[in-house]
């Protein structure tokens, strides 16, 4: 019975742009484009130099460095240091990134991260670029 009602749900999934099915995006949640607005969010970390400086040592520690570099400037995923964002720049849209995953390969992480610690990533993230960055490169 269960691979019947797997396949109702699918058959009546909306199927999204890019080549994506919908049993990609039930691993990869939902994605941001012009038919999805992210809600106007808050970090509770903006600001704080002790959350960059924290939000640094996540990003080391949970590698985010095997695909963004060491210092966010590429490498198999996107640069983090640039002013274009696929999937929008704005902290809200960082933290729906991390936490949701995106489908050319973003984990999800939402389910294994509290959301403090996303929050401290999404802080240091925003501050690349900037002189509060810190261990800039």
């Amino acid at each position: 019975m269960a691979p019947a009602l797997l396949a109702a749900c699918e058959s009546r999934a909306p199927r999204p742009a890019g080549g994506a099915t919908p049993s990609t995006l039930y691993f990869m949640g939902p994605q941001p484009g012009p038919d999805r607005a992210f809600a106007p969010v808050t970090n509770p970390f903006e600001g704080s130099q002790a959350a960059r400086v924290t939000g640094r040592r996540l990003f080391l520690w949970y590698n985010c460095t095997g695909c963004h570099g060491m210092h966010g400037g590429g490498g198999m995923g996107p640069s983090l240091r640039d002013e274009s964002w696929l999937y929008g720049g704005s902290d809200g849209a960082i933290f729906a990134s991390i936490s949701e995953g995106r489908r050319e390969g973003m984990p999800a992480w939402g389910s294994k991260l509290p959301r403090d610690q996303i929050w401290q990533i999404v802080t240091y993230i925003k501050s690349m670029r900037t002189p509060n960055e810190p261990d800039a490169p």
